[in-house]
C-alpha cells in the first residue's frame, strides 16, 4: 500500500536541500538516506534520499541528483510516497499509522458520532484528525490522550472526550429528530408568545 510520508516545501540554502512537511509518525524509519519514494507528481520521481538533518526544528532534505536551488525549487509541493505492508504494525502499541486511522468512525464516550476521519495532520507540536461531519462540515480534533481516549481498531472508531467548545452543539446532539424533540418539548413548556424564545435558549444550551 502506497502513503503519503511528507510533502516538499521551500528550497534550504544554495545546495539542493529542501524543507519537508512530515506526514509520518516515523521519519527516521521513511525518510532516512537510501530511502527510494515514489511522488506525485509521478514524473518528479522516483526520489532517493541522499542526505537529512533537521535545522530549527525543520526537517531538511537533499535528494540525489539534486545540487543547487534551482532543482531544489523545482520540487515544492511535490508528495513524497513511501510502500507500506498494510499489516505492518508499530513497535508501540499505543501509536498508530496513518492508514490505520483513516476512516475511522468518531463517537464521544457515551456513543454520540461526531464524524469520520479524513486526514491526519501532524504539526510540528501535535497531531491533528480532521474529522468529516455528517453535514459535510470538519473538525479538528487534537490526537493527544487527553482527548482521544481510545483507538479500537477492530470496532474502527476512535473513541474521544472533548472539552467544552471543542466540537459545536451540532456534536452534542444525537440526531436532528432528538434535536427537533427537544426544542418541541421546551416550546410546549413555555407560553405561546415565549416560545420562540424558549427554543432560541434551548439551542444556545446544546
Amino acid at each position: 500500500m502506497q502513503l503519503v510520508v511528507a510533502r516538499i516545501g521551500r528550497a534550504h540554502g544554495i545546495k539542493g536541500e529542501v524543507t519537508v512537511e512530515v506526514r509520518t509518525d516515523e521519519p527516521e524509519v521513511r525518510l532516512g538516506p537510501g530511502a527510494v519514494l515514489a511522488t506525485d507528481p509521478p514524473g518528479t520521481g522516483p526520489l532517493t534520499i541522499e542526505t537529512g538533518r533537521v535545522h530549527s526544528g525543520r526537517l531538511l532534505l537533499r535528494f540525489a541528483g539534486v545540487s543547487d536551488r534551482t532543482g531544489a525549487e523545482a520540487l515544492r509541493n511535490t508528495l513524497l510516497i513511501a510502500e507500506v505492508d498494510p499489516e505492518e504494525l508499530p513497535d508501540d502499541p499505543e501509536e498508530f499509522y496513518d492508514h490505520q486511522l483513516m476512516d475511522l468512525d468518531v463517537v464521544t464516550e457515551d456513543g454520540v458520532e461526531v464524524g469520520r476521519i479524513t486526514e491526519i495532520s501532524h504539526l510540528p507540536s501535535q497531531d491533528l484528525f480532521i474529522v468529516e461531519r455528517p453535514d459535510g462540515s470538519e473538525v479538528m480534533i487534537p490526537f493527544v490522550a487527553e482527548i482521544v481516549a481510545e483507538i479500537d481498531l477492530e470496532a474502527q472508531r476512535a473513541v474521544i472526550t472533548p472539552p467544552p467548545g471543542l466540537i459545536d452543539d451540532r456534536a452534542v446532539v444525537a440526531s436532528a429528530r432528538d434535536a427537533e424533540a427537544e426544542l418541541d418539548e421546551a416550546g410546549d413548556a413555555a407560553p405561546d408568545d415565549g416560545a420562540d424564545g424558549a427554543r432560541d435558549q434551548a439551542g444556545e444550551a446544546r
